[in-house]
């Protein structure tokens, strides 16, 4: 990985119903924050929050949304491709994918490289509760891991309640990754946003890179913003304020594990994926993976 400036930016989708129109708008504004973005920052690398060009929340049953947005690459990611090949960056744009059949629907972070070609698509794999098609909603599951080496170094790929698995940013982790992004339309508090952030980036020495959503979307639901870039020891150095905006840092590889006790006299050296005890999560592989749930009432 090479030393450079990362961006989170969080924008509001437009207001009223999701409409092909609302995503011709939705795309144009995003465009334009990338754009000052990166003339205010020099960022290479720009996160952009989940489902920017629809809003998280569509209002629509899955067949509707498959209408209105489309393959990747397609319509949905060319006014943004064109504009990571202008400005020389990396890009992660967040947006519904349209699936293999009609009403299926995938919710999709894309990353195109500084030539406008996609590097990599991930299909969250986590659907937050009420987004599941399977139980009511309009998302179809993905089922693949995304890790995509690039020449600013090797970016992982989750989306929002992805990041309440650790599991998942694990597996990233001990595939190369060195910096996650995150794109997100968080429904839950501030608190917990930071706490993911922070413990995601900590257990496996990675970079995160959150943008989340603020605004309202079609479906009536509003957003907090709250974007951050957390360093691999947990450091919180870049943090939005709930508006339209952008923070950005530098992700510098050689300070990354510089000091895990800031200001300490007492050296600490250790590092989560060396010295995971490997031969007890094998002998405990079947209790892993064993369905569970929590013991107690869900709240309402």
């Amino acid at each position: 990985m090479k030393a450079f400036t990362a961006a989170a930016v969080q924008l509001s989708p437009v207001p009223g119903p999701l409409t092909a129109e609302a995503i011709r708008r939705n795309t144009e504004r995003a465009v334009a924050m990338v754009q000052r973005a990166v003339e205010a920052t020099g960022a290479e690398l720009v996160v952009l929050p989940e489902t920017t060009s629809t809003g998280f929340t569509p209002g629509r049953p899955p067949e509707e949304v498959w209408d209105l947005v489309s393959d990747v690459p397609g319509p949905v990611t060319d006014p943004l491709a064109e504009l990571a090949a202008r400005l020389g960056i990396h890009l992660v744009w967040g947006t519904y994918e349209r699936g293999p059949e009609r009403g299926t629907v995938y919710n999709s972070a894309v990353l195109i490289g500084p030539d406008g070609s996609v590097l990599g698509v991930y299909r969250k794999t986590h659907p937050f509760s009420g987004e599941k098609r399977a139980a009511g909603g309009w998302v179809t599951p993905g089922e693949d891991i995304t890790v995509v080496p690039t020449a600013l170094g090797t970016i992982g790929m989750i989306i929002c309640f992805d990041g309440d698995f650790p599991e998942l940013s694990r597996i990233q982790a001990v595939a190369g990754a060195e910096v996650l992004v995150r794109p997100s339309a968080l429904l839950r508090s501030a608190d917990i946003w930071e706490l993911t952030n922070r413990a995601r980036a900590y257990d496996n020495h990675v970079f995160v890179v959150g943008a989340n959503a603020t605004g309202i979307d079609p479906g009536g639901v509003v957003y907090f913003g709250n974007s951050m870039i957390v360093t691999p020891t947990a450091q919180v150095v870049a943090r939005a304020a709930s508006h339209e905006g952008w923070v950005s840092a530098r992700l510098d590889p050689d300070q990354a594990m510089a000091s895990l006790t800031p200001g300490s006299n007492i050296p600490q050296s250790f590092d989560h994926l060396a010295e995971r005890n490997t031969s007890l999560y094998q002998r405990h592989v079947a209790e892993l993976l064993a369905p569970a749930r929590t013991s107690f009432p869900y709240g309402h």
